[in-house]
């Protein structure tokens, strides 16, 4: 076994890779909510000046990588690996939105965790020494998103108060070994400091307009492995930040993490919950999507960090595996969640 293993479900970092640069591109719906100020880039076109929605939201990708590189002073090819995914089918936004940078790619599919997926590999690959630099990112379109799993825009249909709003949006990081830059640098940047893996697990839920019961079950195993694992409580943590449960999803996993014994009431944050304002916006039980943890991380939560308002953060991206056959055939909607702690000191 790995000295860099802890416990059954955590990898901790023998040299935490750096957050070299980030950046996040939205939409103007996003932008009106209560995180508006944060994001870097705000796109008043939908279509990205595209012909259809799934090349809007490849566009939505291209732009927050290279603007992730601009702000590095870094080039594609200065770039390793590229870890990618969507919530299309065949991950065909990541595909076609990358393909230009060139850069060796990894597609990955985690529904709405996958920013997740995508940090967690970047990380160990840096630390493993397969690579000084990776880059993840991860989007998501309203519009795509609506088209593929529930109504065409056009139909009208009505929402229930437990659906959430798919975020339109990207948000990229650029990840970097610590060994290849300045101390100094080093010490100015958030570190990548663990990672814990989750686990498909299903509750049986199958109701599509309820993303944050699928997902909450998933969040809540990862955060108890997670502390266990570490030895750690929830105040050891500034925030403890799950990915888009919204409200409903966010009420279960309160629940289900005081059945394991732990109570993060005080220090927990939902990304779904914070990116819109539901009274004004009218986005029910809040935000989802691949760019809704992605764009809060690589704005929001990365700004506190540097601020120094938050020293130490427990990042919970989750993720609801809905499947338009599978779920016409009857079956289930199981979720997954991965937990990266970052840290600022």
């Amino acid at each position: 076994m790995s000295d860099k293993r802890q416990g059954k479900y955590t990898v901790r970092f023998e040299h935490p890779p750096i957050i070299r640069s980030y950046a996040s591109i939205v939409g103007q719906k996003e932008k009106e909510g209560p995180l508006g100020t944060y994001f870097d880039t705000v796109c008043e076109d939908p279509m990205m000046g595209k012909k259809s929605w799934e090349e809007a939201e490849g566009e939505l990708q291209y732009r927050a990588v290279t603007q992730a590189l601009d702000k590095a002073f870094l080039r594609p090819e200065d770039m390793d690996y590229l870890f990618a995914g969507d919530l299309l089918g065949q991950t065909i936004a990541t595909s076609f939105g990358v393909m230009e940078l060139q850069i060796p790619h990894f597609g990955l599919y985690g529904a709405c965790s996958t920013m997740g997926e995508a940090l967690s590999l970047a990380a160990m690959s840096i630390d493993g020494g397969f690579a000084d630099r990776a880059a993840a990112v991860t989007s998501s379109h309203f519009a795509s998103a609506e088209k593929q799993f529930r109504f065409p825009l056009g139909y009208g249909n009505q929402r229930s108060l437990a659906a959430t709003w798919t975020v339109t949006g990207s948000g990229a990081l650029i990840l970097e070994n610590p060994m290849i830059c300045s101390e100094q640098s080093a010490d100015r940047c958030i570190r990548v400091m663990a990672v814990t893996t989750g686990k498909i697990i299903d509750y049986g839920v199958n109701d599509s307009q309820n993303m944050g019961a699928c997902m909450a079950p998933a969040a809540a195993f990862v955060i108890a492995s997670h502390l266990r694992d570490m030895h750690r409580k929830p105040e050891d943590y500034d925030r403890i930040i799950t990915g888009d449960l919204g409200t409903v999803g966010q009420t279960i996993l309160f629940s289900l993490m005081q059945e394991e014994g732990f109570d993060i009431r005080g220090n927990h944050m939902d990304c779904g919950i914070e990116i819109f304002d539901p009274k004004t916006q009218d986005t029910h039980a809040g935000g989802s999507g691949c760019g809704c943890s992605a764009v809060t991380l690589c704005s929001y939560i990365t700004k506190k960090m540097e601020e120094g308002e938050w020293k130490r953060v427990l990042f919970v991206p989750t993720g609801a595996l809905l499947s338009k056959i599978s779920f016409n055939e009857g079956m289930t909607i199981p979720g997954i969640a991965h937990g990266i702690v970052l840290e600022k000191h």
